[in-house]
C-alpha cells in the first residue's frame, strides 16, 4: 500500500489485530470467532477490512485450513507486539495492585501441553505477578501442597479417587497408544511403557491388564512424556495415554487389537483455601484454558 506523502497513514485497530492473531494461531475463522466472542461473519468482515486497509492478502484459504501469506507473516509479529504493548499499558491503570508470586505445580505432561498457554496469557494480563513452576509427579505435588510449598497445583487422578479439596477440570478417556503400522501390541508378553509409581494412567493400565489376564512386561518406564512417545514411535512398546495426547503419528489401540478398555482419568486442580488475589487469578486462567479445550478440542487459546 502506497499512501500519499501528505496523507496520514491509517491506524490499525487493536480489536481487528486481536482477531487476526486469533485466526493465525487457531488456523480457523470459526475457532477464532469463539476465542474473540464474535460471529464468524463478523470476523470475516474484520479481516476483509484489514486486508483492504493494507492492500495485501493476509491469509491463504482452502477447504480445510487457513494459513498466513508472506505479508501475513510480516504483520503477525507487529500485531503481537502492538497487543502486548496495549496490555502492558492498560494493566498499569486497570490492575496496578495485583502483584506478587504464584507457586504453581503441574505434572510433566500438562506442564508441557497446558502451562505454556496459561503462563503466556497470565503474563500478558498480570505482568506484575511472578510465577514459580514446579514439575513433579502428582503424588509429590499433593505432598508439596500439604506442606504449603505450593499455592496451586494440577494433578491427575484415576477413577473415583478425587481429593476432597480438588476441583475437577477435565474427565477424559485413556487409550492405548501404538506406533502407526506397528506390531508391539501383538507381542507376548505385551511390552508396556509406563510412568513411575503414582501415575493415574499407570494405575488404570495395570488394573485393566490384570483383570483381562493379558500377560505383559514393563519394557520402559519414564516420568516424561517425551520418553513415553519415543518408546511408542520406535514400536518398542505400547503405552496408556489420554486420547487428546494421541496425535496423527500414533494410533489408538483397543479390544479389536487384543487390549482392554482403560476407562477415564480426571485432571484436577487444588488451590490453597487462603489464596491471594494473584493465585485466584492464575486459577481462573487455568479454568479458562480447560473450558476452551472442552469446547474446541484444543489447548491453545488465542491471544
Amino acid at each position: 500500500m502506497n499512501a500519499p506523502l501528505n496523507h496520514p497513514l491509517p491506524l490499525l485497530e487493536l480489536d481487528v489485530l486481536r482477531t487476526f492473531v486469533a485466526i493465525a494461531e487457531t488456523g480457523s475463522f470459526t475457532l477464532a470467532a469463539n476465542a474473540v466472542f464474535r460471529t464468524p461473519s463478523a470476523v470475516s468482515m474484520q479481516i476483509k477490512k484489514l486486508e483492504e486497509t493494507l492492500g495485501r492478502a493476509l491469509f491463504t484459504r482452502d477447504a480445510r485450513s487457513v494459513s498466513l501469506t508472506a505479508d501475513g507473516e510480516i504483520l503477525i509479529g507487529y500485531a503481537r507486539r502492538l497487543l502486548a504493548i496495549n496490555r502492558e499499558a492498560v494493566s498499569k491503570f486497570v490492575m496496578p495492585d495485583i502483584q506478587g508470586v504464584v507457586r504453581l505445580g503441574s505434572p510433566d505432561d500438562y506442564g508441557e501441553r497446558v502451562l505454556p498457554d496459561v503462563l503466556r496469557r497470565f503474563a500478558q494480563s498480570h505482568p506484575s505477578v511472578a510465577v514459580d513452576v514446579v514439575i513433579d509427579q502428582s503424588s509429590n505435588l499433593r505432598r508439596r501442597m500439604d506442606d504449603r510449598e505450593l499455592d496451586i497445583t494440577l494433578m491427575t487422578c484415576s477413577g473415583k479417587v478425587i481429593p476432597m479439596d480438588a476441583e475437577i477440570l477435565l474427565t477424559e478417556q485413556i487409550a492405548w497408544a501404538g506406533a502407526r503400522g506397528g506390531c508391539a501390541h501383538m507381542r507376548e508378553p505385551l511390552p508396556v511403557s509406563l510412568w513411575e509409581e503414582g501415575c493415574a494412567w499407570r494405575i488404570r493400565a495395570l488394573d485393566a491388564l490384570s483383570t483381562s489376564g493379558r500377560d505383559y512386561r514393563i519394557a520402559y518406564m519414564s516420568a516424561h512424556t517425551s520418553g513415553q512417545r519415543s518408546a511408542i514411535l520406535a514400536d518398542l512398546a505400547v503405552a496408556p495415554l489420554p486420547k487428546s495426547f494421541i496425535g496423527e503419528d500414533l494410533v489408538i489401540l483397543g479390544p479389536k487389537d487384543g487390549l482392554p478398555e482403560l476407562g477415564t482419568y480426571n485432571l484436577v486442580m487444588i488451590v490453597r483455601p487462603d489464596a491471594s488475589a494473584p493465585v485466584r487469578a492464575a486459577a481462573d486462567h487455568i479454568r479458562a484454558t480447560m473450558e476452551a479445550f472442552k469446547e474446541n478440542g484444543r489447548f491453545a487459546l488465542a491471544a
